[in-house]
């Protein structure tokens, strides 16, 4: 409280001028304090995005993979069409060659030119069809491998936050150092991961 030139220190304001003025005097542990705690926050914000990038392309991994599967069963629905055109092809050579009737064996080997025809036409789209279920597959591929980087790179950064705890709790220097070089390592990780390596 203060009045006409009187000034009255309550313990929580005696207590609050100690730290600011001792923060300014390298007074023990109150500088690593609070390089300590930057870092840490720093180094929690990286982590959560991260971590969200870790998800995403957990997720797409997922979809793509899903995707590779829809084509897969595309690819073999029209492999089973190949097959009944096939069989169809079949019929249609034992039905030419055991009549003895010319107009006859002349249908018969229409529909054999025309089921051969199909035939192409669907093994063409079953091939494109596994083709891009073989895609679909490496994007995922491509995606979970990122997502194991984030991983990493997430699981880095907190341990590099736990150190710094440690480090705060205890006030030892090379934990200090060793946050720094988990987090440095972390960072590095995530970079990895976003350039797909």
């Amino acid at each position: 409280m203060s009045g006409a030139g009187f000034h009255v220190h309550g313990p929580h304001d005696h207590e609050l001028e100690h730290a600011t003025h001792g923060a300014g005097h390298g007074d023990g542990g109150s500088g690593m304090t609070n390089q300590i705690a930057m870092f840490t926050a720093i180094i929690a914000t990286v982590g959560a995005l991260f971590a969200y990038m870790g998800g995403a392309t957990q997720a797409n991994a997922g979809l793509y993979k899903n995707n590779a599967a829809l084509k897969k069963t595309e690819a073999s629905n029209q492999w089973n069409y190949f097959q009944a055109k096939s069989t169809k092809q079949s019929l249609a050579e034992v039905s030419r060659d055991l009549t003895s009737s010319v107009a006859e064996k002349e249908k018969y080997q229409g529909k054999i030119d025309r089921y051969e025809k199909e035939k192409n036409e669907i093994k063409g789209v079953a091939e494109k069809l596994e083709a891009e279920a073989t895609e679909w597959d490496k994007r995922s591929d491509g995606q979970m491998h990122q997502h194991h980087r984030w991983a990493q790179a997430t699981t880095l950064l907190q341990v590099a936050i736990a150190l710094a705890a440690i480090a705060l709790l205890t006030r030892k220097k090379w934990l200090e150092y060793a946050m720094f070089v988990g987090g440095v390592a972390g960072i590095s990780v995530g970079v990895l991961a976003a350039l797909h390596i």
